[in-house]
């Protein structure tokens, strides 16, 4: 007796234990769900309570300084919700979840994907990307390899759409009053010691900003700042962290190096005339 085989029939014998640990995780995965829903409808957010917990949040001064970031576009600076902010906000309104998942990893990128979803309401935002594992510089591009940095460059990635999914899910009215609040803390604590501005000027320096282009930029003496001034490069520092822009799009990078120039040329003329004179 002869027994025919289909060979294109799927092998039941083949379940591996990397499938069977994938559909293990699955359905934990899918319990949590169902029962963080469960909990967010038995134990739903006040409003109210929330939007109390929001502003005393934003009278912290170090979430202020780094609460709003800034962009010029089209001649005008455009401002919003930082990601610390989003953050902040998604934690204190409740029954959210949010985060940043890598799908996959193959042919040298990464498909990655950020959520957030009001548990309660069942409002849900998600953005799915592709981020290559190449590091851009002014030296060219660098492909990546060591896994480390591989994560650091999808965390960094993933960080401006996790943003946008968090403020997608929470009510515009409420992410302003959040920022209306910063901006007043930042008001109140502007410090325009020699220790800030120093500490300020350490801050930029890991962007390539010197003491003179925000000299340029402020026309003023670094040591003549004023508050208000303060409040807008912290907004600008915010924005270069976050990577919503670049050195180049609020500072002249060359005046650092005009202004010696003119020293260089200065001191050469003082030379030759104290060598005629002589």
């Amino acid at each position: 007796m002869t027994n025919a085989v289909n060979i294109f029939a799927p092998n039941q014998d083949k379940t591996t234990p990397q499938n069977a640990l994938i559909a293990t995780q699955s359905a934990r995965e899918s319990q949590e769900v169902q029962a963080m829903m469960v909990i967010a409808k038995r134990f739903p957010r006040d409003p109210v309570e929330a939007m109390d917990r929001i502003l005393r949040s934003c009278t912290r001064q170090t979430l202020a300084e780094t609460a709003v970031y800034s962009y010029p576009r089209g001649g005008q600076n455009v401002e919003g919700p930082s990601i610390r902010l989003a953050e902040t906000l998604a934690q204190e309104w409740g029954n959210i979840q949010y985060g940043i998942r890598e799908l996959s990893q193959e042919n040298g990128e990464s498909t990655v994907e950020a959520f957030a979803w009001d548990l309660q309401t069942n409002t849900r935002q998600v953005k799915v990307f592709q981020v290559p594992h190449i590091r851009y510089s002014k030296k060219g591009k660098t492909v990546l390899t060591d896994p480390r940095d591989i994560y650091e460059l999808v965390a960094n990635n993933g960080a401006r759409r996790l943003r946008a999914c968090i403020l997608g899910v929470i009510p515009g009215d409420v992410a302003e009053a959040a920022v209306h609040q910063c901006s007043l803390t930042l008001q109140a604590n502007a410090d325009t010691s020699p220790e800030a501005l120093k500490k300020m000027l350490e801050k930029f320096s890991e962007f390539g900003v010197t003491q003179k282009m925000i000299e340029t930029r402020c026309q003023c003496r670094f040591d003549s700042i004023r508050p208000a001034q303060i409040i807008q490069l912290r907004k600008v520092y915010t924005s270069l962290k976050d990577g919503m822009s670049s050195a180049a799009d609020w500072f002249d990078m060359n005046a650092g190096s005009q202004a010696e120039k003119l020293n260089e040329l200065v001191n050469a003329k003082e030379q030759n005339e104290s060598q005629a004179t002589s």
